[in-house]
């Protein structure tokens, strides 16, 4: 029996493909258990339109992510820390304090973890932060770290 699967079930097929297995497997377990439904003309044509719908989706998000990329490459982003001599920090600027700042004075909502920076910025003056939007969309921020008075 041909049936399109509506999860990933382990050992016999991922969401979203169509498979031919035992007509008592299809019966007994993947139907009943709505793991999958009967490949039908009707069931085929709504997986195709679902999968149709899916790929706009994503490249809808590529196109925000490229939009969004553009616009913080523009922006510089001053975030105030306290110095010793020589313009080295008392501690570092993470990435929180960078998303935070770019929330507070450019409204762009950046996750954290999207940024680049392992180690913190640890000198006053300007770095650029490599920042992930999206599999195939990153970019650079500029933070300008300051003295805080």
């Amino acid at each position: 029996m041909k049936v399109i699967f509506l999860q990933d079930v382990k050992g016999k097929g991922k969401k979203g493909e169509v498979k031919n297995v035992a007509d008592g497997y299809a019966h007994n377990f993947l139907l009943k258990n709505n793991l999958a439904v009967e490949a039908t003309a009707g069931n085929q044509k709504a997986l195709d339109n679902q999968k149709k719908k899916e790929a706009e989706i994503a490249q809808q998000e590529v196109e925000d992510a490229k939009k969004l990329k553009e616009v913080i490459e523009g922006l510089t982003v001053e975030v105030k820390a306290k110095s010793g001599e020589g313009g080295r920090l008392f501690g570092s600027v993470t990435s929180k304090q960078i998303a935070e700042e770019l929330k507070k004075t450019h409204n762009i909502k950046i996750d954290k973890r999207k940024m680049d920076l392992p180690d913190g910025v640890r000198a006053l003056g300007y770095t650029n932060v490599p920042v992930k939007l999206h599999n195939e969309v990153s970019g650079t921020l500029k933070v300008h770290v300051v003295e805080e008075k």
